[in-house]
């Protein structure tokens, strides 16, 4: 799309500023921005699988300061390796392992996930740092949480692990809350966010049920106290939550609930879709917010 963009304009003799480049995530907390007509700056939690962030990463659990045009990563996800690159995306048990290898637990890869022909050679890619590119993605490690708990291995389509795991801790009756949950996902002095504690319990979690409950539950928890912390800090006390991660109802609802009890006002998308579907609408308000300020 940014190759089309450039070549359109060329072809068309457009002016230089006639492009804009709108980073994806900003995009994605813009559109809701627009939607409720933000013109001054507000805290945008932006959750998905993947895009391009400014580093040339692949983004994905973004914390932002976004004031119109302008935006600020103010923190984000503990990169994780993908063994594989893209291919890990399709197959959430290459994330499980990256967390096994992160943990220690390397030597366990290929036992565990035995009826996986690549299981060794994905072993060996991540104990050689071998096509293993880093991405602080929110939808990777929903992916390494379905793997590890066995919900789904490989995904036939795109978000199929992490909508199972959804269905899966939204079944039954609530789980109580265990004493030592708060501490499973850390935020770091570096602004980062780090879930690899959350991730070790459920390796050894053997209720697929129990897992998944207490991932969103854990997960909803530091995400909280991570933009609470944000807030604090920057004044700032309105933040938009986008991204394809919030299609899921319960880790959305889970966090708006804590945030608005601790005086944070909450956006949601209501008529764009949270996810890539909004992202025009974002990147639209961005080129004009950008115009106004050039006057």
């Amino acid at each position: 799309s940014t190759r089309f963009a450039l070549e359109f304009a060329a072809a068309r003799s457009l002016p230089s500023n006639a492009v804009h480049a709108v980073q994806h995530h900003h995009a994605h907390v813009a559109a809701i921005a627009a939607e409720h007509g933000i013109h001054g700056p507000l805290l945008g939690l932006a959750l998905d699988g993947v895009g391009l962030g400014h580093d040339g990463a692949a983004w994905g659990g973004e914390l932002l300061l976004v004031d119109g045009a302008a935006c600020r990563r103010l923190g984000h996800l503990a990169p994780i390796a993908m063994p594989g690159g893209d291919v890990a995306a399709r197959e959430p048990w290459r994330m499980a392992a990256a967390v096994l290898h992160r943990i220690g637990r390397g030597a366990e890869i290929e036992a565990r996930f035995s009826t996986r022909p690549g299981a060794g050679a994905v072993a060996q890619m991540l104990e050689r740092d071998l096509r293993c590119p880093r991405t602080t993605s929110m939808g990777r490690w929903f992916d390494a949480a379905a793997a590890l708990l066995h919900v789904r291995e490989i995904s036939a389509y795109e978000g199929q692990a992490p909508m199972l795991l959804e269905a899966l801790a939204a079944g039954g009756e609530p789980l109580a809350p265990g004493p030592d949950e708060g501490a499973l996902v850390r935020i770091g002095a570096d602004g980062t966010l780090d879930p690899t504690p959350l991730l070790e319990r459920l390796v050894f979690e053997a209720d697929a049920r129990r897992g998944a409950a207490l991932f969103h539950r854990a997960l909803a928890d530091g995400l909280a106290r991570w933009v609470v912390q944000a807030a604090e800090s920057s004044a700032v006390r309105t933040v938009a939550l986008g991204g394809g991660c919030f299609l899921n109802a319960l880790l959305t609802s889970m966090l708006a609930l804590q945030l608005e009890a601790q005086g944070v006002r909450v956006l949601q998308a209501r008529q764009a879709p949270p996810n890539d579907g909004g992202v025009s609408l974002g990147q639209a308000w961005v080129a004009i917010c950008s115009m106004n300020e050039r006057g």
